[in-house]
């Protein structure tokens, strides 16, 4: 008597060389390889997905790049979370649900275990990703946080005396000093500071 052959069996005997690797699952997979602590390499991840490094090089563009929106999935979950949770926080206004927002992020990134394993793996690559322009993720979280204070300065929340571009640029700086430079010495990192420098920074004073 012969066994069922459902569509998932089928799917799962596949073989590896008839499967059709695209451009996110070549992600989805570095992802997995990064959240389980190895490192990236892209001639390894071209042989898994079945495909020539050229064509993966086509697809993310270089390690540095892939390695951006690996992180950049990793801060936009984070960021998404701690939006939700200050929505739903009753009384939370202005500077107070700045700063919330703010420090949930700095909290969940020191204690994101695959962030910090990749800091002590990588610190000179993981500190050049993750504070200059080669991966695109600086530019990204400066954009977010631009679109944040031009809303509250907008609607009348906050009244900053400097413009949301360089708010942007200095937080994302006190943010990557507190964190990462202490995750790569293998201190805990201590987010109250960064959240008195931000309270001052954007409100102007420290509030009682």
């Amino acid at each position: 008597m012969s066994t069922q052959q459902t569509p998932l069996a089928l799917a799962l005997s596949k073989r590896k060389s008839d499967e059709r690797a695209t451009p996110l699952s070549a992600f989805r997979m570095a992802r997995s390889w990064w959240l389980e602590g190895r490192r990236l390499n892209l001639s390894l991840l071209a042989e898994e997905l079945g495909i020539g490094r050229a064509t993966l090089m086509r697809w993310v563009g270089n390690k540095d790049l892939l390695m951006g929106e690996i992180l950049w999935s990793l801060y936009k979950r984070i960021y998404d979370e701690a939006i939700a949770r200050a929505d739903q926080t009753p009384g939370l206004d202005g500077i107070d649900y700045l700063t919330q927002i703010y420090t949930d992020i700095n909290v969940a990134l020191i204690n994101a275990k695959p962030m910090h394993d990749f800091l002590q793996a990588e610190p000179q690559w993981g500190l050049q990703l993750l504070t200059s322009r080669v991966s695109g993720l600086h530019e990204r979280l400066m954009d977010t946080w631009r679109k944040m204070f031009d809303e509250q300065i907008k609607a009348g929340k906050i009244n900053p005396e400097m413009d949301a571009d360089s708010l942007a640029l200095y937080i994302v700086k006190i943010g990557e000093g507190a964190i990462y430079c202490d995750l790569i010495c293998a201190r805990k990192p201590d987010p109250t500071p960064a959240a008195t420098a931000f309270r001052l920074l954007v409100n102007g004073h420290q509030s009682n």
